[in-house]
């Protein structure tokens, strides 16, 4: 679902309703905005998880290097904060691949690495993020859903990792809907404020990295002296080596357009559920279910007794959350019957969309695409681990180290056929994804 709102082809995310994480904090003082030409060893364009775990690691790799980190809005006002929350340990069901265990394994030892690191610096910086390792469901409500679960289980199997199989009797007890037939959990996952963590991550870098927010980048040109320039509104930034962790967002400042695009993802929030509705959510106090199909339908309980729904997508541009938020709300419902959640006045405390990059064969565009021009970018979903994992290889590679081959591993973006040829084939495909998806969105 689409709509022409916003300037479409903006180099950076534009929203038109507020992060729900991110209105459930504090306020935080947020850095300056860039308002002067400076010149840096390395320029990172995106304050999200891969550009701060990119400018964290030059920092480390280079403690005496400036390094600027530039960001289009406030920290966990935009993308990264506004995801599900969910830090994956191991491939998601639909990177997994029964036939290459051995290329899997270290995919996932990669993960659990970073991951670990993750967590340690929570635990240093004493950084308040809710981290709980709660594990995660994956929930089929259809056969086809259940064949891919089936799917998911001989990956599993074959890489020998701990889950859990559950009738839907079981799941229900557990979480409180009998919508699913089918279930896996898997320990391998933990559950975030996703806000609250970008926040810590970017309040605790090191001090040789200044960060300037509400500074979107609109341009980028080589410079004289073998340096780039990258053009802001009130200023600019020269450096021998930039890092592009902006996502898709990347293709609109030049790199990566034949192989990246921006999918919209739309996600409602209750309010603290009464404890009568409390009763009726199943035994586990706070936990994550993934979907089936690729366009199913992501939900969430907090510590605190809130639902949180994910569904729809959006191609390059955001629906209103006001056309979104019935649709949410329908597949809340669907799968809460009891909790009657239509009868409230308000049933949603925060709805938003979010921006994710998307490639064609669901591989990373990543390495470095001109001398200097490093880019690490199309998550394709993959979250919040996986993105801190590139962002630290991208910051080694454009340091001269040595990294592990990320195109043998974790594949390499392909190429997409460009507008208006990409929108109708896009438009074709989602209508059939939302067919076979079917009760699993």
């Amino acid at each position: 679902m689409t709509a022409r709102t916003g300037e479409p082809r903006a180099p950076y995310p534009r929203y038109d309703a507020a992060c729900g994480w991110q209105a459930l904090l504090a306020p935080r003082r947020a850095a300056p905005a860039l308002a002067a030409d400076v010149d840096a060893d390395l320029a990172v364009v995106g304050a999200g998880y891969t550009g701060i775990a990119a400018a964290r690691e030059w920092a480390r790799l280079h403690p005496q290097d400036r390094v600027v980190l530039l960001d289009a809005s406030i920290v966990g006002e935009g993308s990264p904060g506004r995801n599900s929350g969910f830090l994956l340990e191991i491939a998601l069901a639909g990177d997994a691949d029964a036939g290459a265990v051995d290329r899997m394994a270290r995919c996932n030892a990669l993960i659990g690495a970073t991951m670990a690191r993750l967590r340690a610096l929570v635990a240093e910086h004493r950084i308040d993020c809710a981290l709980v390792r709660s594990g995660t469901y994956r929930g089929a409500a259809t056969a086809r859903g259940v064949a891919a679960l089936r799917d998911y289980q001989r990956f599993l199997d074959a890489a020998r990792l701990p889950y859990e199989t559950l009738d839907g009797g079981t799941l229900a007890r557990r979480i409180g809907t009998r919508y699913y037939r089918f279930g896996l959990y898997s320990p391998d996952c933990s559950l975030v404020q996703p806000a609250a963590l970008i926040r810590g991550l970017a309040d605790c870098l090191p001090e040789s990295v200044r960060m300037y927010e509400r500074t979107p980048v609109l341009g980028i040109e080589r410079a004289a002296s073998s340096r780039w320039r990258l053009q802001c509104s009130n200023g600019s930034v020269r450096a021998p080596r930039v890092v592009l962790a902006n996502n898709a967002f990347a293709a609109r400042l030049g790199v990566g357009a034949a192989r990246l695009c921006t999918m919209y993802t739309y996600a409602a929030l209750t309010a603290p559920l009464p404890e009568q509705c409390v009763q009726r959510l199943g035994s586990e106090r706070e936990w994550g279910l993934l979907p089936a199909h690729r366009l199913g339908t992501t939900l969430r309980r907090t510590g605190d007794g809130r639902l949180l729904v994910r569904s729809l997508y959006g191609y390059e541009r955001a629906a209103p959350v006001q056309q979104i938020a019935p649709l949410l709300l329908d597949c809340l419902v669907r799968r809460f019957p009891r909790l009657e959640l239509a009868r409230l006045a308000q049933p949603f405390e925060h709805v938003w969309s979010g921006a994710t990059g998307l490639t064609r064969n669901g591989a990373p565009l990543f390495g470095e695409r001109r001398a200097g021009l490093f880019v690490s970018a199309g998550c394709n979903g993959g979250g919040v681990v996986k993105g801190t994992l590139f962002g630290e290889l991208i910051a080694r590679q454009a340091a001269g180290a040595a990294i592990p081959d990320v195109a043998a591993l974790f594949g390499a973006a392909s190429w997409m056929p460009p507008a208006p040829l990409r929108r109708i084939g896009f438009a074709l495909a989602a209508a059939l994804e939302r067919r076979s998806a079917g009760a699993e969105r």
